[in-house]
């Protein structure tokens, strides 16, 4: 005699279902569903008499059982024997072929399968590889029933990794000045510069990493990409050494990682202060000032310049980081362009603009150009009147003043991406202005060409007229990439911060992005930050 239970749904309080096999026949039981669970299913219940191989079963009367689910027994067919069913898996495959999962079905009367029997069938399925042994052995001795149990993982592929470059100098730009017990800084000892000496090796490859093939549960491989080697970043004054592997200096100099070359810069050395006597400066190399920069000179060097003393009125470009020990006071003519860092005691009334940091104590009624960050630190932290506009961050620990000087803070885009887009728009309104122009000069000579009055130099005219429309056209569709290009980043949600680590007055403006606020009361220890389409006042973060 059996007795098969069947849970509907799986519900404590569904509907559920016996077949019991006795003398005189095979009866069925159907319970009634508790609460809201479910009803039992005719469907379902034929199903299992199927399975059970159930000969000449009453349709009818299991229709009408199943109506009523008066947990009577009711005979659905004639005597028999009951056929005993084993347990059954079926196999299903996730669709990147990287698992193997089984479902048992519970036995009937039989037996559960073996870890071999459960083996070979997958193995029919074409799973060979990944094959957990421990897990088909756990459910073969401890069968869970009708729940996906993965049975096989294969392997992932892992790309191998690129070669690198491994510099044997400080390349960081986080070195910073000394602070004193006092709290002023020491501009004197930057440590900024790291000498070296002909034949010294800089950099060295490191070689690239191959990738290892991975493996589908059905025995494939998987392919994987193999790492590629890295580049030797030669700049200025460096040689390769013979095998090619490293980067060896060629002169005695300052060694710099600028635009993601190295460079051996030679050092050009001004003993006082730059003025008539020496005349304006411009040197490949490193350009160290013992003396002051006086108004009107001009210092350009392809590395860094330091300058002890005190700059004026005067303009000096950097390819490296600019240095001033002391400060600079502009005048409003005083200027300071830097590829890397611009580092000062304090910068009065001038214009300065760095591709990466600018560190000083105090800037005031300055225009401030910074791709990175702007930091105001020192005894004084002050950053008051002018405008700044800062890449990523501003820390300071005063900004604006008590007299509610009107001070510009912006951050969170690249002022030069703003300004290479301002160009590009007006440098493309003037080249469509001139294929104009080479337009209607076409349509004036092909008149003259039909009239039959086209003489030797108009034709030159007109093929001149014809080369400059295709050069413009040319010429315009690339900019216009490169303005779609740069107008995308400055769609981007625009993100940035500012720290006030200690005041921040009326009068300042801040915008982060496309959002502005204008600070009507005094702030404190705070920090500022974009949430959507506001600038929010959080506190501050370190």
């Amino acid at each position: 005699m059996g007795d098969i239970k069947n849970f509907g749904s799986g519900g404590v309080n569904d509907g559920f279902f016996e077949i019991k096999f006795q003398d005189e026949g095979v009866f069925l039981i159907v319970h009634p569903p508790v609460g809201k669970g479910a009803k039992v299913e005719t469907r379902d219940i034929i199903e299992k008499l199927t399975r059970k191989q159930i000969r000449n079963f009453n349709k009818d009367v299991v229709e009408l059982a199943v109506l009523k689910a008066e947990r009577k027994p009711v005979k659905i067919a004639d005597p028999q024997e009951e056929v005993k069913i084993d347990a059954s898996i079926s196999i299903t495959v996730a669709p990147d072929k990287m698992k193997a999962y089984i479902s048992i079905t519970p036995p009937e009367g039989g037996r559960m399968l073996t870890v071999e029997e459960i083996v070979e069938i997958a193995e029919k399925n074409g799973i060979v590889y990944g094959l957990k042994n421990e897990t088909l052995e756990t459910m073969a001795k401890y069968p869970v029933f009708n729940e996906l149990i993965c049975i096989a993982e294969g392997m992932p592929s892992v790309n191998g990794q690129n070669g690198k470059v491994e510099f044997l100098f400080d390349i960081s730009k986080d070195r910073k000045p000394t602070v004193l017990e006092d709290g002023r800084v020491d501009f004197r000892e930057l440590n900024l510069i790291e000498s070296v000496h002909t034949g010294q090796k800089l950099c060295g490859l490191i070689p690239p990493v191959a990738g290892i093939k991975g493996k589908t549960v059905y025995g494939y491989d998987l392919p994987a990409l193999d790492g590629r080697p890295s580049s030797l970043p030669k700049g200025r004054n460096v040689e390769m050494s013979e095998d090619g592997q490293n980067l060896i200096a060629s002169i005695d100099g300052q060694v710099s990682y600028i635009e993601g070359k190295v460079n051996v810069f030679a050092n050009y050395e001004v003993p006082a202060d730059v003025d008539n006597s020496t005349g304006n400066i411009n040197f490949v190399g490193n350009v160290i000032i013992r003396g002051n920069v006086l108004s009107g000179f001009y210092v350009e060097a392809g590395g860094n310049v330091e300058v002890w003393g005190v700059v004026e009125g005067a303009t000096i470009k950097a390819g490296g980081d600019i240095i001033l020990r002391r400060g600079m006071q502009g005048v409003g003519k005083g200027v300071l362009v830097s590829g890397g860092d611009i580092i000062a005691r304090y910068i009065e009334h001038s214009s300065l603009e760095a591709k990466n940091d600018i560190k000083a104590e105090a800037i005031m009624h300055s225009n401030v150009k910074c791709g990175n960050r702007l930091e105001l630190g020192g005894k004084k932290g002050l950053l008051v009147g002018g405008s700044s506009k800062v890449g990523k961050e501003v820390s300071a620990k005063v900004i604006g003043s008590h007299m509610a000087t009107v001070t510009d803070i912006e951050v969170g885009v690249d002022p030069t991406l703003r300004e290479r887009y301002k160009a590009l728009k007006e440098e493309i309104a003037n080249i469509e202005s001139d294929i104009k122009k080479a337009e209607q000069a076409i349509v004036l000579l092909k008149k003259l060409e039909a009239a039959g009055q086209m003489t030797p130099e108009k034709q030159e005219m007109m093929a001149k007229s014809v080369r400059t429309k295709v050069f413009y056209s040319n010429k315009i569709n690339e900019l216009k990439e490169e303005m779609a290009g740069i107008e995308a980043k400055l769609q981007q949600d625009a993100y940035g911060k500012i720290r006030v680590n200690n005041f921040a007055y009326p009068g300042t403006k801040v915008a982060i992005g496309t959002c502005l606020m204008y600070i009507k009361e005094t702030l404190q220890y705070c920090t500022l930050y974009r949430d959507g389409a506001d600038v929010r006042v959080g506190p501050l973060d370190k």
